[in-house]
């Protein structure tokens, strides 16, 4: 490459040397800054140099200079996001199973190239995604921009909706007849995105697995439900649910021991009332759920520390359940 043939591009390959090569363990001698450019076809002298130096302060960048016994070496000190943080963001892309093998490679790479690439091999050893239970809708990636589109323009979505059968297939639920929702919110519960909307068939709020959602498009009507959400409590609804599983809503009058406190406020908020019980070893306390399968099971793996005390209905939906389990392994 020609000395000086990129000469007008000269910031910007200083930019990029800083953010690409240096940070607090790596820095640059003027020499080896000016080498990096002559790779690039960019001729540079120190005083110069010097001078580009201040316009990059000035524009924001963080060049720090500092002497190491009898040598004097530049580095690029604060970025808009510090090395534990992408580690976080990275934990999390990784782990969530919504987004497929390919997508999440993609944006843990692009994590990547917000630290020096000395960094970037830090958060590329903390990648594991083989073998994690991913989703493999490589569309759930423009999904979520549909339904924020369609909240922003305040109309409805068409889409189809899928499940697995026993031969591994996706089949279209409905026979593949058209879904017709409002859409109101988007959350992420039990590692998985959900649209919560009101369905225009059923007039009630439902959500909806994103990555089972296919072949979304907006529509021109208006969205409906808005009384509905109007007092919506999203952390109540979801709260509320167990694995995502509706059920008949209703408040459910609990026992436990007193040990058991620190559960109940893990699943359903601090907020719970703690009451006294006749025994002082237990406590009682009331919580609003949708009374599921998913929620009576919940209530069997704590095992005797908590058992239901009302209402009846509730009681004796554990009995039959209770009954059927026990008539399967006979």
């Amino acid at each position: 490459m020609a000395k000086g043939s990129n000469q007008k591009l000269k910031l910007l390959y200083l930019m990029q040397i800083f953010s690409r090569e240096t940070d607090e363990d790596h820095k640059l001698t003027m020499s080896e800054i000016v080498s990096r450019l002559a790779d690039l076809g960019v001729s540079a002298d120190r005083k110069t140099l010097y001078m580009d130096f201040e316009e990059l302060r000035h524009f924001g960048l963080d060049i720090i200079g500092e002497s190491t016994g009898r040598s004097f070496y530049y580095y690029l000190g604060a970025r808009d996001f510090e090395l534990p943080e992408l580690k976080l963001l990275v934990d999390a892309v990784q782990s969530a199973k919504f987004i497929t093998d390919k997508k999440s490679k993609e944006l843990i790479g692009k994590l990547e190239s917000l630290v020096s690439r000395h960094q970037a091999s830090q958060l590329h050893r903390q990648v594991t995604i083989s073998g994690r239970v991913k989703t493999i809708n490589e569309s759930i990636y423009y999904n979520v921009d549909k339904l924020h589109e369609a909240i922003g323009k305040d109309v409805r979505i068409r889409f189809q909706y899928y499940r697995w059968n026993v031969k591994k297939e996706m089949e279209l639920r409905k026979n593949g007849d058209w879904y017709n929702v409002s859409p109101w919110e988007l959350m992420w519960d039990d590692e998985n995105y959900y649209l919560v909307g009101f369905d225009a068939l059923d007039r009630r709020i439902k959500h909806y697995r994103v990555d089972k959602m296919l072949k979304i498009t907006l529509t021109d009507e208006h969205r409906e439900g808005k009384e509905e959400f109007r007092e919506f409590d999203l952390p109540r609804y979801t709260r509320s649910l167990f694995g995502m599983y509706g059920g008949e809503e209703m408040y459910v009058t609990l026992e436990a021991e007193n040990d058991m406190v620190g559960v109940l406020i893990d699943r359903f908020g601090k907020d719970i009332p703690i009451m006294p019980s006749k025994d002082p070893g237990h406590f009682r306390t009331s919580v609003n759920v949708a009374v599921s399968n998913q929620f009576l099971g919940w209530i069997m793996a704590i095992g005797g520390g908590v058992r239901i005390t009302g209402p009846e209905t509730v009681i004796q939906k554990m009995r039959d359940e209770i009954h059927r389990l026990s008539g399967a392994y006979e």
